[in-house]
């Protein structure tokens, strides 16, 4: 992070902000760290689902659920890049997260997960693909774009989709991938269905993946019994990688997925069923249990761990966006230990779909909808 670099860029987004109609700095919203302000920075778009910021610049790339792909640079948001493969726009499915290489610096490599539709868009998919951004006649657009990844079996239905990309310090690619509306196909290791998965940035498979040398099973495998995961971050402390994911009437989970091991659903949860039916336990020898759960559900997607010097207190907290409850919420985690959670903002930004790290030190989030922003949260002082 070079911190002129990231003051321009928020110099630069100010000037946008006096377009956004009916979507001023609002505040002081009061919090267990303080007083803090939050400001539209970009927008509207068009049911965005995941940002990312692009290292050493003034940019933002973010993708909409629709199927585009735009770039922000200052005050301006893009026409949808060209390159970017079709999606099956359906229920919760689309073009989904975005994320950068890790030597994105020197390759302008990005990765992109999204539904992909399947014989004619009759069933669908999660995939994963990459290409380079570039510029052709001024424009940005992506260029060698390859599909890495495919979901088996593709199914029908828009329910489920999983799809938070991370990387971890040794490079290797983590995607989530839901349950696409068949839980009973869950504990099967034949298939993809409620798992997270593992590749090299090539697409191919680590040899250390935990079901390399399973007969049946999928290599590609790290952990399984998931119901979807819309939520995902690494710790920068420790590494170590978490996902969030939807429970049903309750049971939202975080966890912190473990190689070859199994999470449960739908056999065990802390929810109930949609109809007030009880899942067939809570606890199970054989299942990791999650490190905290809601219930009721908060409809969690997006999270990231603060990382940022604008507000000390909220170093290493975890933060997750809220769909259901419309807000952000915020847990301290040391360890494997949740020990305070606070409820920030309900009700007033939205549907929350994506946090992030910004450059300035600051928290963002993206909101959701048919018009929907970027905010960034700051210190009232």
């Amino acid at each position: 992070m070079r911190i002129p670099v990231s003051f321009l860029f928020v110099t630069c987004l100010v000037l946008s902000t006096a377009a956004l109609a009916k979507q001023d700095a609002e505040g002081p919203f009061d919090t267990e760290a303080g007083p803090v302000m939050v400001e539209p920075m970009v927008g509207p778009f068009v049911h965005p689902w995941g940002f990312v910021f692009l290292p050493e610049s003034a940019r933002i790339l973010v993708t909409e659920r629709g199927g585009d792909l735009r770039l922000v640079e200052g005050d301006r948001i893009s026409e949808p890049l060209a390159g970017v493969p079709d999606v099956w726009a359906r229920g919760q499915g689309g073009l989904l997260d975005v994320a950068l290489d890790p030597d994105f610096s020197e390759n302008n490599r990005i990765y992109l997960s999204y539904s992909e539709p399947v014989r004619d868009g009759a069933r669908a998919r999660t995939a994963l693909a990459t290409g380079i951004l570039t510029k052709a006649d001024g424009k940005p657009l992506l260029e060698e774009v390859e599909v890495l990844f495919r979901q088996e079996p593709a199914v029908s239905g828009g329910r489920h989709f999983g799809s938070r990309i991370v990387f971890d310090e040794e490079g290797k690619l983590y995607l989530t991938l839901g349950d696409r509306g068949n839980p009973d196909r869950v504990q099967d290791l034949s298939n993809h269905l409620g798992k997270v998965i593992r590749l090299e940035r090539d697409g191919s498979i680590p040899a250390d993946n935990p079901f390399v040398d399973h007969t049946g099973a999928k290599p590609e495998i790290w952990s399984y019994g998931h119901r979807n995961a819309q939520g995902a971050a690494l710790r920068s402390s420790d590494k170590a990688y978490f996902t969030i994911s939807h429970g049903a009437a309750g049971g939202d989970e975080v966890n912190r997925p473990i190689p070859g091991q199994n999470f449960g659903w739908p056999e065990v949860s802390y929810g109930t069923e949609y109809n007030g039916d009880s899942f067939p336990a809570q606890t199970r020898e054989d299942v990791v249990p999650p490190l905290f759960y809601w219930d009721p559900s908060i409809a969690p997607s997006g999270a990231a761990f603060y990382e940022g010097d604008l507000i000390p207190e909220w170093q290493g907290d975890l933060f997750v966006g809220a769909l259901r409850d419309r807000l952000i919420s915020r847990l301290k985690v040391e360890g494997d230990q949740v020990v305070e959670v606070e409820r920030l903002f309900p009700g007033d930004f939205g549907r929350i779909r994506d946090i992030r790290n910004g450059p300035d030190g600051a928290l963002w989030f993206a909101s959701a909808g048919s018009k929907a922003y970027i905010y960034r949260i700051l210190p009232a002082e």
